[in-house]
């Protein structure tokens, strides 16, 4: 009697003698499903934000592309011609940030100093050269023996006053800057050429008066 009863009754799941093996794998299932969602790294910051600005274009592939892409990112005429003004008033008032590398320096604005206290022959160049041309031009022989010959003697002097110039101011700018590295034909050559240009014309602009002494 008992023994059908018990065969009656409803029987229940039992983990006695159960495989530890299975309620592993079981348990593995379910943390398996409830960390599923994190299955790749955190994004960065950096990846974040680029993929919020959308992707980089690609990079132009024909010279054409490459022009149009340059003049959609140039700035407009106005904007050039006033950057490009702001950059010749720099440079003419002597901004060393705006200058070319051979004019940068203290010792290159002492060397302009002293070459623009006084006045030179020098400066005479470029008329020179204007009457050298004339001297070809002309079809007369006698004037253009002393065209040629006043030219020939115009340089000459040219030639050397620019080496006693050169003298001069290296000789000055050691004086000056004692710890500095002057080359005296480097030196020399650049007082020649400051020299020879008009005062006026002259980039960057002189900034102490004819008869000062530097």
């Amino acid at each position: 009697m008992v023994t059908c009863v018990r065969f009656l009754r409803r029987s229940t799941p039992s983990t006695v003698g159960a495989d530890p093996t299975d309620t592993d794998a079981a348990q593995g299932n379910g943390d398996s499903t409830r960390t599923a969602g994190k299955g790749r790294p955190t994004p960065k910051r950096r990846e974040a934000e680029t993929k919020r600005r959308g992707p980089a274009p690609p990079p132009p592939r024909t010279q054409r592309e490459a022009s149009r892409l340059a003049r959609a990112n140039r700035p407009d005429k106005d904007q050039r011609r006033r950057d490009a003004a702001e950059r010749r008033e720099r440079m003419a008032a002597g901004d060393d940030r705006f200058l070319m590398p051979r004019d940068r320096g203290p010792v290159k604005a002492y060397i302009r100093d002293v070459v623009d206290s006084r006045p030179h022959l020098m400066g005479l160049f470029m008329p020179l050269a204007v009457i050298v041309v004339l001297s070809l031009l002309v079809q007369v022989p006698s004037v253009q023996q002393y065209l040629s010959m006043f030219s020939l003697v115009a340089l000459s002097v040219m030639i050397l006053e620019g080496v006693y110039l050169g003298a001069t101011v290296t000789k000055k700018a050691r004086a000056k800057f004692p710890d500095a590295a002057i080359n005296p034909l480097t030196t020399g050559w650049y007082a020649f050429t400051r020299a020879s240009q008009l005062r006026r014309l002259r980039i960057p602009k002189p900034r102490v008066a004819r008869g000062a002494n530097p």
